[in-house]
């Protein structure tokens, strides 16, 4: 075949950008890591750390969801897990009476996630890192089935600013909320974990974020000071610090700090309706 006048054979590099492109990988099901890719991330579960298989069966799950609804049993919970090779009940907390320790090592056996020996000793059957994953799955699992949430925990966003996993992202009425969570009591919360959740608000530009930390203990004393701190090192001057209830916190129409004190999904729940009902239209009327 001959070659029109002034044509010149193409150059392999030229040949291969003439090659149909690779399609973009596959998004996560789900509206809550749709959120995330329309915001340029590129969002990816990571493996859940917990001390049971996932899935469960249904009706485990229907119970321990249940238990977990108890801060004392959260409490022997983080206990177990930080004792891999076994646990006597009393062993795990010291802010439970040993009938109370006792009876949840047996929910935990009934549940088929732990065992016991001859010796009255028990180990959980299988290992976590730590609590974390535990109130994840918890706290994610609740906003699906109570809130009517889309729900994703434990996600990496590969994204220079954003270290580490979001603990639980979720999204309804076109709206983006995110969750930070603590499970270690407020005694060890250092500044970097706040300047942290900050830095991904600026990030992620959700329409709601909680900073939760699972514990009884008040937040006034110190984790809602050293909030106030740090924004005001960002150059916020007036810092907003509103109560909701007890100690829920509200640092602005869109941040909440919250608190496990009675029950804890019931204040993610108060967060929740607090920045939904200002973040809707000025009621009509009066």
């Amino acid at each position: 075949m001959k070659r029109k006048p002034g044509a010149r054979e193409l150059e392999f590099g030229e040949v291969a950008a003439l090659q149909p492109k690779a399609g973009p990988l596959p998004l996560p099901a789900g509206e809550a890591l749709a959120m995330l890719a329309r915001r340029g991330f590129r969002p990816e579960r990571s493996a859940g750390d917990a001390p049971f298989p996932q899935p469960l069966e249904a009706a485990a799950e229907e119970k321990l969801a249940g238990w977990l609804g108890h801060y004392a049993f959260r409490l022997f919970l983080r206990g177990a897990i930080l004792k891999p090779r076994g646990f006597f009940p009393a062993e795990t907390t010291r802010y439970l009476t040993r009938e109370q320790s006792e009876h949840y090592a047996g929910a935990l056996v009934d549940l088929g996630l732990a065992e016991k020996n001859v010796r009255g000793r028990y180990r959980l059957k299988w290992a976590a890192k730590n609590f974390g994953g535990t109130l994840e799955w918890y706290v994610g699992r609740e906003l699906e089935r109570r809130f009517g949430f889309d729900v994703a925990t434990g996600v990496k966003l590969h994204t220079p600013g954003v270290g580490g996993d979001l603990d639980v992202v979720a999204s309804a009425e076109g709206k983006l909320l995110y969750l930070e969570l603590k499970s270690s009591p407020p005694k060890n919360l250092a500044v970097n974990e706040i300047a942290a959740f900050l830095d991904r608000l600026n990030t992620l530009r959700p329409e709601l974020a909680l900073f939760v930390i699972d514990t009884a203990l008040r937040l006034s004393d110190k984790v809602l000071p050293m909030f106030v701190e740090e924004l005001r090192r960002r150059g916020c001057r007036d810092v907003s610090k509103q109560r909701v209830s007890g100690e829920l916190w509200a640092l602005s129409p869109r941040v909440y700090l919250v608190n496990g004190s009675r029950d804890l999904m019931a204040n993610i729940g108060k967060a929740v309706a607090a920045g939904l009902r200002a973040l809707s239209p000025e009621p009509y009327g009066s």
